[in-house]
């Protein structure tokens, strides 16, 4: 396969959509904020096995940012994206926020009860901004299915509900989550751990698992994490802990 075309603009990607490449194909879909790592390299690979063209898309969302200096801190690698994404990939879209905002963000996706909770009650308002820009790029690429990870549970959640909520076309499939070898699951802000708290955060899933979510809360800040939930939803362990400085979430099977 050639290098994936990139649509900077969204006139000329719902041009490109609507032109011949794209007739009568099946289209996969996998949405990204960037800084992509080998369990989104996972995500492609499915969406390649089950499609006849796939589309990345590449927008670091600043709606769904309630920390400003986490926004600024987010990494920024397109040229590397497009690399790990190449043979995969047959088109890379990324807008800017002005384009994705032309409203400045006056109307927006807004989920009642669950988003308020976990996640939603660290972090006010994110998944406002995960569900809106969801919503507006799958009205851009009109996919028929389009991948997320099973790490982001609640989030997966939330856009699946989304999806029926709004009648919206098209397929929303569930990738497993990928791990490195110690266990941590694969996530962009991996990379801003110092090598110390990489070793200790091999931990998290471990002590995720452990007794009930009160205990593993515990054994969680024995082991030096901060706590921001231990908490079961419909047989999964949700936490989110940070070491650092760095935030990180993950989900179990209990």
């Amino acid at each position: 396969m050639s290098a994936p075309r990139l649509h900077e603009s969204i006139a000329a990607w719902r041009a490109e959509r609507a032109g011949p490449r794209f007739a009568g194909c099946t289209v996969g879909f996998v949405p990204t904020m960037g800084a992509l790592h080998a369990g989104h390299r996972a995500l492609l690979e499915r969406a390649r096995a089950e499609n006849d063209r796939v589309v990345l898309s590449v927008f670091v969302n600043p709606t769904q940012f309630n920390d400003p200096t986490d926004l600024e801190k987010y990494p920024r690698t397109l040229a590397e994206d497009v690399a790990l994404a190449r043979g995969l990939v047959t088109d890379v879209i990324v807008p800017t926020a002005e384009e994705m905002y032309p409203d400045g963000y006056r109307y927006r996706v807004s989920e009642g009860e669950f988003s308020r909770e976990l996640e939603g009650a660290h972090r006010p308002g994110h998944f406002d901004g995960v569900l809106t820009v969801v919503l507006k790029l799958l009205q851009l690429v009109q996919p028929t299915r389009s991948y997320f990870g099973e790490k982001d549970w609640q989030q997966l959640a939330l856009v699946r509900g989304m999806a029926t909520a709004f009648f919206l076309p098209g397929e929303i499939v569930a990738c497993p989550t990928v791990r490195d070898a110690d266990g941590l699951a694969l996530s962009s802000r991996n990379r801003r751990l110092a090598p110390a708290d990489r070793a200790r955060a091999a931990a998290f899933p471990k002590l995720l698992r452990a007794g009930t979510p009160e205990a593993a809360a515990q054994a969680l800040r024995g082991a030096g994490f901060e706590v921001d939930y231990v908490a079961e939803r419909d047989g999964v362990r949700l936490g989110a802990v940070r070491i650092g400085g760095v935030r990180l979430i993950d989900n179990v099977r209990v």
